[in-house]
């Protein structure tokens, strides 16, 4: 391992749980790889920091974020919570369960200042392109200064990691009379502030997380009504009065919108949340993954790039999710161990065949309980094989969590669950959601007694 280096691109939660760690390793006393990680933006934290900005940057790059104001976690924490550095030890005290963005950002830059992992970073440096060498079994990257507006000298490297995310270039439909409608039409990428909608109609296309959170933050922040127009089949949730599910739109004029049903509504704004596209321009094509959104891409482990590379394309977090930190974490260190020799692939036809059984059992599963446990399975079996140290199965919590949603959609974030490392039920937020327009980390952790 001596002599090695690592290209990671990316210091969201994926990229920083690789160089935790990585880290830990170095901190005890082992010889690990040289690391060089590449951020495009100004700060770490991915998604998690907020940029207000969409379109392009001072610098003409695509904003990367799509996170928006007053976001919470959709999820308990109790689910996102890391093994080794929990909420508890975090803020010095039990917080409710569903934390906004601010509290989650502060929780996990705590993590990463345990072992001052900003020094591996180079911040705005964006990788313009990757090539894999079969000579030398290397790769040649090459790198630009955004701040001086310089193209690097290309740099080799023995592994590259992938950690940008998949939440960043958006998918974008076209419907018959979007170039003649006379109000906005924009993608969840782009959506910053529910305010902007007070007393709009909305109508929302798409059918998953974004189109649900969305719906709910402009109806909390004001706006007259929602409609939420789907492709395959409704959420099916016990909607409030103001918003409702329709089947797909199928065209508009200048104000209104025209349904598959034959009816039709007058509508203000149209927010497209249909999701987003793999988009890795920076890696050749024998490296570069271009498969649809699932909960296991055909990479061995989701992790190992089949096509090219020579197994030394890796990535962490291609995968849609149900799990997110502990899922990154455990694929993180699984990644560590394999650079550290400690795991050892096995040959490429065993390789594919396994990919194949965890793809072929997926094909098979439609119901949110058995895709969670799906996802499970493979954190558990990633973190088995690394040696994670613990189990990581937080099935339960989420099955209780779906629960909640479908008894009523906008009381979930209401609840309350059992954190799982100290058994303590967590305090109830003072506040309810639909209440609650402070979503400051102070107004936050003032807990009810």
């Amino acid at each position: 391992m001596a002599g090695e280096r690592v290209c990671l691109i990316g210091s969201g939660p994926s990229g920083m749980a690789f160089l935790y760690h990585l880290e830990k390793l170095r901190q005890e006393g082992k010889t690990v790889p040289e690391v060089v990680c590449y951020e495009k933006a100004a700060d770490w934290g991915g998604l998690w920091n907020y940029d207000w900005r969409t379109g392009s940057d001072k610098f003409g790059e695509p904003v990367h974020g799509s996170m928006y104001r007053y976001l919470w976690s959709n999820a308990p924490k109790e689910a996102l919570e890391l093994a080794d550095y929990h909420f508890e030890q975090h803020f010095g005290k039990q917080i409710p369960s569903f934390p906004p963005r601010e509290v989650i950002f502060n929780y996990i830059q705590g993590r990463w200042k345990v072992y001052d992992l900003r020094r591996f970073i180079k911040f705005r440096h964006v990788v313009r392109d990757i090539k894999y060498n079969s000579a030398t079994d290397d790769f040649s990257v090459r790198v630009k200064r955004l701040e001086e507006d310089t193209v690097l000298t290309t740099e080799k490297f023995d592994y590259v990691i992938n950690a940008t995310g998949h939440f960043s270039v958006p998918n974008v439909p076209e419907f018959e009379g979007f170039e003649r409608f006379n109000g906005r039409v924009m993608h969840s990428h782009d959506f910053r502030d529910a305010a902007e909608f007070k007393g709009r109609r909305l109508l929302i296309v798409g059918a998953s997380y974004s189109a649900e959170d969305i719906a709910i933050q402009c109806l909390k922040y004001g706006a007259k009504d929602v409609i939420i127009t789907h492709r395959d089949k409704p959420m099916g949730f016990k909607w409030p009065k103001g918003i409702e599910e329709r089947p797909l739109v199928q065209k508009f004029d200048q104000t209104t919108a025209y349904f598959k049903d034959g009816t039709k509504a007058e509508v203000n704004a149209v927010i497209l949340c249909t999701g987003f596209v793999h988009h890795y321009p920076h890696l050749t094509d024998d490296l570069r993954y271009k498969g649809p959104g699932t909960l296991y891409p055909d990479l061995y482990k989701s992790t190992v790039m089949m096509k090219g590379g020579n197994n030394k394309m890796l990535y962490i977090g291609l995968m849609d999710q149900f799990y997110s930190f502990p899922m990154f974490d455990a694929q993180a260190n699984w990644i560590v161990q394999y650079l550290m020799g400690k795991i050892k692939l096995p040959e490429r036809e065993q390789m594919l065949k396994d990919i194949k059984s965890w793809t072929k059992r997926l094909s098979g599963l439609k119901e949110a309980s058995d895709l969670i446990n799906f996802q499970r399975d493979f954190v558990e079996d990633m973190a088995k094989e690394a040696d994670y140290g613990c189990s990581l199965d937080v099935s339960a919590i989420f099955k209780t969590w779906h629960g909640h949603k479908q008894d009523n959609i906008l009381t979930y974030r209401d609840q309350s669950h059992k954190n799982r490392f100290s058994g303590k039920t967590t305090p109830v937020h003072h506040t309810t959601f639909m209440s609650e327009l402070d979503d400051s980390m102070k107004n936050y952790l003032k807990i009810k007694n």
